[in-house]
C-alpha cells in the first residue's frame, strides 16, 4: 500500500511539538478547504491534511506511527511488520466504520475493522447495511446561521454527493444522522445510516473553548498603560473594545454574546491581552523610554525582596 508521510504532508519536522503541528494544520486546512480553495485537488489535499493531523495530534497514535514509519517510505510503499495488527482489530459491537475518505494506510494502521470479503458477505446474506461515519468540516462562521453544504463521499466503490443542511449551533464532534445513506443491506435488509461527525476547521485567530471564543490581542506598551479603544475582529464583524488603563498581559476581557451559538443562546468572546515590545527603537523613542524610566515609580520585582 502507499505509505503516508504525515510529517511531510503537514510540512513539519519529525520532532515538531504539538503547537507547531496545530499551527501547520490550521494554515493548510484553511488553504485547502473545498469551500474556499481553487486548488485543482483541494478536497483530496484537505482530507490528506486532516488525516495527518488526526494521527500526529494524538500522542498514542503518533508514537505508534513513529514506530511503524521505519517500515515504509513514499518511494517503496509500506508493508506492516510481521505479526502486527491494527488497533481495534478484535473490537466488536460498534457497527459503524470509517469510509473511503481515509487512505488505505490510515484504515489499515488505525481504523481496525474486518473488511468485506465475499466469504463474509455470504455468511451475512441478510445482514443490515453497515453504518458509515465521515467527517464534515465546518468553518466557525458556518455555525452561526443555518446553511447547506455539499458532501462527497465514497461508498461501495462509487462517489456519492449529498446536500447537507447544517443546523445552527453545531459543535465539534457532534454527529448528524442521515438515515439509509450508509452501506446497502444484504437481501431484504435495510440500508445502514450515514453519520456526519462535525469537525470545526481551526480559525486563524480564534480558539474555541466550549461555546466561547478566545482571541489574543497584541497591545503596545503605551496602549496597555494609557488604555483606550481598539478595533476587535469577531465572527460577526468588527467591534470597539475598551482597554482599561494599566492593563497587564494575560488579562481577560469578556465580550458578551460574540461567541458560538448554542441551541439556547450564544457564548461569549474572551480577549486575552498580550503586551508586545517593539523589536526595534529609534533614538527619539529610546530617549523617551529613558525619561519614563526616570519618572515612573514602578518596580516589577518588589516581591523578590519579600522572599
Amino acid at each position: 500500500m502507499e505509505f503516508k508521510d504525515y510529517y511531510q504532508i503537514l510540512g513539519v519536522a519529525a520532532d515538531a511539538d504539538k503547537k507547531t503541528i496545530k499551527t501547520a494544520y490550521r494554515q493548510l486546512a484553511r488553504k485547502y478547504h473545498p469551500d474556499v480553495s481553487d486548488h485543482s485537488d483541494a478536497e483530496e489535499k484537505f482530507k490528506e491534511v486532516s488525516e495527518a493531523y488526526q494521527v500526529l495530534k494524538d500522542s498514542e497514535k503518533r508514537a505508534e506511527y513513529d514506530t511503524l514509519k521505519q517500515y515504509g517510505s513514499r518511494d517503496q510503499g509500506f508493508t506492516p511488520p510481521p505479526g502486527w495488527e491494527p488497533a481495534g482489530a478484535h473490537g466488536g459491537g460498534d457497527n459503524a466504520q470509517f469510509n473511503g475518505d481515509f487512505s488505505e494506510f490510515f484504515s489499515t494502521m488505525f481504523g481496525g475493522g474486518q473488511g468485506d470479503s465475499p466469504f463474509n458477505k455470504a455468511q451475512q446474506s441478510n445482514r443490515p447495511g453497515r453504518d458509515i461515519e465521515t467527517d464534515m468540516p465546518i468553518f466557525l462562521e458556518d455555525t452561526l446561521v443555518e446553511t447547506s453544504k455539499p458532501l462527497s463521499y465514497h461508498l461501495n466503490g462509487e462517489n456519492k454527493t449529498l446536500n447537507i443542511k447544517i443546523p445552527v449551533g453545531v459543535t465539534e464532534g457532534e454527529r448528524i444522522r442521515l438515515k439509509g445513506q450508509g452501506e446497502a443491506g444484504y437481501g431484504n435488509s435495510p440500508n445502514g445510516d450515514l453519520y456526519l461527525r462535525i469537525r470545526l476547521v481551526p480559525h486563524p485567530i480564534f480558539d474555541v473553548e466550549y461555546h466561547n471564543l478566545i482571541i489574543t490581542v497584541p497591545l503596545t506598551p503605551w496602549e496597555a498603560a494609557l488604555g483606550g479603544k481598539i478595533k476587535l475582529p469577531t465572527l460577526q464583524g468588527e467591534i470597539q473594545l475598551t482597554i482599561p488603563p494599566n492593563s497587564q498581559s494575560g488579562k481577560r476581557l469578556r465580550v458578551r454574546g460574540r461567541g458560538l451559538k448554542t441551541k439556547t443562546g450564544q457564548g461569549d468572546l474572551y480577549a486575552i491581552l498580550n503586551v508586545v515590545m517593539p523589536t526595534e527603537s529609534t533614538q527619539p523613542a529610546i530617549e523617551l523610554w529613558k525619561k519614563l524610566a526616570d519618572v515612573a515609580p514602578f518596580d516589577p520585582r518588589t516581591e523578590w525582596s519579600k522572599s
